[in-house]
């Protein structure tokens, strides 16, 4: 099992000397989707609102036309149900994110966490976990927190 697992991952995510710029881009943006629709799964019950904020977290952070953020997103649900641990991906955005990137990935998926207008304990665990393993401060975790709920209380209130 585990074995296949690692294979899966090489073949899939793993980055290599031979793959191209595009190619690279590409196992990244899988890497962040995949992480976003590991925090779907974690509160047992996927809401359409945190559906439909994953797909605008990534539509407005990869810069993906339609058909490639369908693309994407089916990559990354399949991604998602195979992966083991959250280090398959967290060590892929370590390697080619810079810290801004990084931030703007915490600060996505507290729109997925918050979109339910429900923040679960299990949600908050995994932004926390994910936030550790790409070395993302605590003070920025909570800062971004902060920022995203602020946003979200001042578009419920003008709505």
């Amino acid at each position: 099992m585990i074995s296949r697992i690692k294979r899966f991952f090489d073949e899939n995510l793993k980055l290599t000397p031979d793959d191209s710029v595009a190619s690279s881009v590409c196992k990244v943006q899988l890497a962040s989707a995949a992480l976003l629709f590991e925090l779907l799964k974690t509160d047992s019950h996927i809401d359409e609102r945190e559906t439909v904020a994953v797909q605008e977290a990534l539509a407005r952070t990869l810069g993906l036309d339609e058909q490639a953020l369908t693309e994407i997103i089916e990559l990354a649900e399949t991604e998602s149900h195979q992966s083991v641990s959250l280090y398959e991906f967290t060590s892929l955005i370590n390697s080619e994110y810079d810290y801004a990137q990084k931030l703007t990935l915490i600060e996505n998926m507290w729109r997925v966490a918050f979109a339910d207008h429900v923040l679960d304990k299990y949600e908050e665990n995994m932004i926390r976990k994910t936030a550790d393993l790409i070395y993302v401060s605590h003070s920025d975790f909570i800062r971004s927190k902060l920022i995203v709920r602020d946003q979200l209380a001042i578009t419920q209130k003008s709505s």
